[in-house]
C-alpha cells in the first residue's frame, strides 16, 4: 500500500538542531510548570477540604467516611470506563478529571455554599431550604461543568463526540460525589453515631451513588453534541440547555430529600428511578450510535486499502471486537491481544477525527494526525499479525 497525502497538506518546515533544542527546552519548561501548579493547586484544594472536614467531624469520623466514599466508586467509575470503550480517554486525563471533581470543584463549592447561607441566615431566610434547593444545585452544576470547560480548553481534540462529554463529565461528578460523601458520612457519624452513619451510607451510596454523575452528564451530553454540530448558535445553546436542565435535576434531588422519608421514597420509585433508567437507556443507544459512526467513517480508508471490509465491521461493533481481542489472546498471548487493543483504539480515533475533517475543519495538524494514526493502525496491525495465525 501507498500513501497519496490527502489535497492540501503541506510538508511542514524542517528544524535544525539548535531550533529542536530551543523548543525542547520551553516544552520541558512548560511541561514543569504545568505539572507543578497542578499539584500545588490540588495540594492547597485537599488542605482545605480535610481541615473543614476534619474541623467539624473529628479525625474518626472523617476517617470513616472517607473509606465508605469510596465503596461506590467501585460501581460508578467502572460504569463511565465500560461507556467508553468505542474510544477510550487517557487515563491520565480521566484521573485529572476525578481530581478536579473530588479537590478543586468541592472546595470552592464548599466555600461558596457556607458562605451564601451565612449570608442567607443573617438576612433572616430560610438558609437550609433555599440552600439545597436553589444555591448548591446551581453552584455545583456550574463547578463541575467546569471540569469539561477545562479539557476543552487545554485538550479540545479529546472531546470529539457525545460519549467524551458524558464520560468527562460523569467522572468529574463521581470525584465531587466522592468528596461530598466524605463530609455527609463524617458529619453523620460524628452527630448521630453509627445508625446515623449507615442511614447517610444507604441514601447516598447504595440509593443515590449516580445521582451527582446523572445531573452533570446532561450537560456533557449537551457539550458532545454541541461539539460534533455545524451551527454555532447550537454550540451556545446546547450546552447552555444541557446545563439548566443538570441545575433543575440537582434541585428536584435535594427537594424529594427534604420531602421526609415517605416522601423521598415515593418519589424516589416515581420519578427518580425512572429518569435513571431511562438515562441508561440512551446511553446504551448513545454508545451503539457511536460505534456506527466509527463503521462508517472508516470505510473511505477500506476503500483506498488500509482496512479490509470485515476490518471495518469489526471495528464498528463492540461484540465483535472483542472476539477480536479473545482470538488475538487465544492466538498470540498477551502481546497479541495488546497490538489488537492498539489497532481498535487507534481506528476509533482515527475515525472520529476523519469526521471532523468531512465536515470541513481540516488544518494542517489534523491532516499530520491523520498521517500518523494510519502509521499507528498499520503497526498495529502488523504487530499482532506477527503473533497470531491468520
Amino acid at each position: 500500500m501507498t500513501w497519496s497525502a490527502p489535497e492540501g497538506q503541506a510538508p511542514g518546515p524542517s528544524a535544525g538542531p539548535a531550533g529542536a533544542l530551543t523548543r525542547g527546552r520551553s516544552q520541558v519548561l512548560r511541561t514543569w510548570l504545568r505539572v507543578s501548579l497542578t499539584v500545588i493547586g490540588f495540594g492547597v484544594c485537599a488542605a482545605v477540604l480535610v481541615a473543614a472536614i476534619g474541623h467539624e467531624a473529628g479525625v474518626t469520623a472523617t476517617l470513616v467516611g472517607l473509606v465508605l466514599a469510596v465503596l461506590p466508586l467501585g460501581v460508578v467509575v467502572p460504569a463511565f470506563l465500560w461507556l467508553d470503550r468505542f474510544e477510550p480517554e487517557p487515563p491520565r486525563l480521566l484521573l485529572l478529571t476525578f481530581l478536579w471533581g473530588a479537590l478543586v470543584a468541592s472546595t470552592v463549592a464548599l466555600v461558596v455554599n457556607t458562605s451564601t447561607m451565612m449570608l442567607l441566615s443573617r438576612a433572616g431566610a430560610d438558609a437550609m431550604t433555599i440552600g439545597a434547593i436553589a444555591v448548591a444545585p446551581v453552584v455545583e452544576e456550574v463547578l463541575k461543568a467546569s471540569a469539561l470547560v477545562v479539557i476543552l480548553l487545554l485538550r479540545r481534540r479529546e472531546v470529539d463526540s457525545v460519549v467524551d462529554g458524558i464520560v468527562y463529565a460523569g467522572i468529574a461528578a463521581a470525584g465531587f460525589a466522592f468528596a461530598e460523601n466524605i463530609l455527609y458520612l463524617a458529619r453523620a457519624f460524628h452527630d448521630y453515631g453509627g445508625d446515623g452513619l449507615v442511614f447517610t451510607f444507604l441514601l447516598r451510596g447504595v440509593m443515590g451513588p449516580f445521582a451527582h454523575p446523572l445531573f452533570t452528564c446532561c450537560t456533557g451530553l449537551a457539550v458532545g453534541i454541541a461539539v460534533t454540530t455545524h451551527r454555532k448558535v447550537l454550540r451556545v445553546l446546547v450546552p447552555a440547555a444541557g446545563l439548566i436542565i443538570a441545575i433543575a435535576l440537582h434541585s428536584f434531588w435535594n427537594l424529594t430529600a427534604a420531602a421526609g422519608a415517605s416522601g423521598y421514597v415515593l418519589l424516589y420509585a416515581v420519578l427518580q428511578v425512572p429518569v435513571f433508567l431511562a438515562f441508561v437507556t440512551a446511553a446504551i443507544l448513545i454508545r451503539r450510535h457511536e460505534g456506527r459512526v466509527i463503521g462508517r467513517h472508516l470505510v473511505p480508508y477500506a476503500d483506498r486499502g488500509w482496512l479490509s471490509p470485515g476490518e471495518v465491521t469489526m471495528l464498528a461493533s463492540m461484540r465483535e471486537r472483542r472476539r477480536a481481542r479473545t482470538w488475538a489472546r487465544l492466538g498470540g498471548g498477551r502481546t497479541a491481544l495488546t497490538a489488537m487493543e492498539a489497532f481498535q483504539d487507534t481506528a476509533s480515533e482515527l475515525a472520529l477525527l476523519r469526521r471532523r475533517i468531512n465536515r470541513g475543519k481540516v488544518d494542517a495538524s489534523m491532516l499530520a494526525t491523520e498521517r500518523l494514526l494510519l502509521d499507528r493502525l498499520m503497526a498495529g496491525r502488523t504487530a499482532f499479525l506477527g503473533h497470531t495465525p491468520y
